[in-house]
């Protein structure tokens, strides 16, 4: 029997428990006989045997919302924005990692990054600029760019400092890393509006400019510019936020966040890269001896478990699931292992489809909780065969100096009343 077949048979046979137990659960909680519908109605005037408040009259009408809104239960998930920081000009909202489902992030909770606040923009009066070692420099209108062929990929974003390297670490998964979100993106890939240009011979890098107040600034090998950049003016289905580039970014993924320009102007094709000063003073990675590494575009692979995570309590012993994300730069996650035990045995999850290329995806665990303290934690190894190192493994690497890149394992304490925890902390 191939090694394979008996993982997959292990899989199956754990599932199967876990159903069974959570049916069982079911079932001690399900009304038998009178004593337990009076229990249950003693509850709530909502709960059975009782026809709730909201059987008894209509709802709201058609049309009460012209967009559509979350439910008023649904309140407390919002952006995750500190109320501390000293301006908010230059600054970021985190998304809630721990309350969301599936892989894709909902457009009112993708995460912001802003150097110089976000800008109203008349998308009639918006001009993308392709100038510099071109045969043809051109100069599109909005209507112009989405007369291209366009396609539509899923990709995540991750901010380069997601997190720091360097205590205080944050409570919740959203602290930690919730500089991350994923979403469909539509748009023209960016080879086809340089075909229409024409590259010169020597073109190496493009510097690509924003239209905000900082013009944040920042070159990209044409390599990548040929291969999967997109320019983007709609996000999972609908036009582009103002809080992501409306009306038209880059896009470049498995590339650190600050490379993905919002509110793009120009473009223009060079010999050598501008070095500006988000690539220099800022997003380069000191080293421990004293050098620094310099253009470390990709976000290498990474996972977090989202439930149980920080912030969250277990408030019964058995079955729980679970779940989190993993994602990798490079391309696709191959596997995800979660450790129960500390980092002293892994167990290899399962991965939800789809699993996309530069895209988050999600895994599950079933687990029997004991009531019993425990660590846990997860390691994402992609298919370029790059295990996901510990934050020692990276610290005795790349030192404390450093502020961006950190990729490393992430583990939440459990204690024995159920209460989750940072487990760095």
């Amino acid at each position: 029997m191939s090694e394979h077949t008996t993982d997959k048979r292990v899989r199956e046979a754990s599932r199967r428990r876990f159903l069974q137990a959570g049916a069982a659960l079911a079932g001690g909680s399900a009304i038998s006989g009178v004593a337990g519908s009076t229990a249950l109605a003693e509850q709530g005037n909502n709960l059975p045997p009782n026809v709730p408040e909201w059987m008894k009259a209509p709802g709201d009408p058609m049309g009460s919302q012209p967009y559509g809104t979350p439910s008023v239960h649904e309140k407390a998930v919002v952006k995750n924005i500190s109320k501390t920081l000293p301006q908010y000009i230059s600054a970021s909202g985190r998304t809630p990692l721990q309350e969301l489902d599936g892989i894709i992030t909902p457009n009112g909770l993708f995460y912001e990054r802003h150097h110089g606040g976000v800008p109203t923009i008349d998308p009639a009066e918006h001009r993308l600029v392709l100038h510099g070692m071109v045969d043809r420099p051109l100069v599109f209108t909005m209507e112009d760019i989405r007369r291209f062929p366009s396609q539509s990929r899923i990709h995540f974003l991750e901010c380069s400092g997601n997190p720091v390297y360097t205590k205080p670490y944050g409570k919740t998964a959203s602290d930690l890393v919730g500089l991350l979100s994923c979403a469909e993106w539509t748009g023209v890939p960016l080879k086809t509006v340089l075909d229409e240009a024409g590259l010169q011979a020597g073109a190496k890098w493009i510097v690509a400019e924003g239209a905000d107040a900082a013009a944040l600034t920042r070159s990209i090998p044409i390599e990548k510019c040929l291969d999967d950049a997109m320019l983007v003016y709609s996000q999972n289905g609908e036009r582009l936020r103002p809080q992501q580039g409306y009306p038209l970014r880059l896009l470049l993924p498995g590339f650190e966040g600050n490379m993905n320009v919002k509110w793009l102007r120009r473009l223009k094709v060079v010999a050598e890269p501008a070095y500006s000063r988000e690539e220099t003073s800022k997003y380069t990675d000191p080293m421990p001896d004293g050098t620094s590494r310099e253009f470390t575009f990709y976000m290498e692979a990474k996972s977090i478990i989202t439930r149980p995570s920080g912030g969250q309590k277990l408030t019964t012993q058995g079955f729980h699931e679970i779940t989190g994300i993993a994602w990798s730069g490079h391309g696709k996650i191959k596997s995800v292992e979660v450790s129960l035990d500390e980092g002293k045995s892994w167990q290899q999850a399962e991965l939800q489809e789809p699993v996309l290329t530069r895209a988050l995806t999600r895994f599950r665990l079933p687990w029997h909780w004991d009531g019993k303290p425990a660590v846990i934690q997860s390691r994402a190894i992609d298919e370029t065969g790059y295990v996901q190192p510990t934050l020692a493994e990276l610290v005795k690497v790349r030192g404390l100096n450093s502020f961006y890149h950190n990729n490393a394992i992430w583990p939440w304490r459990i204690d024995a009343n159920g209460e989750v925890t940072n487990g760095q902390a």
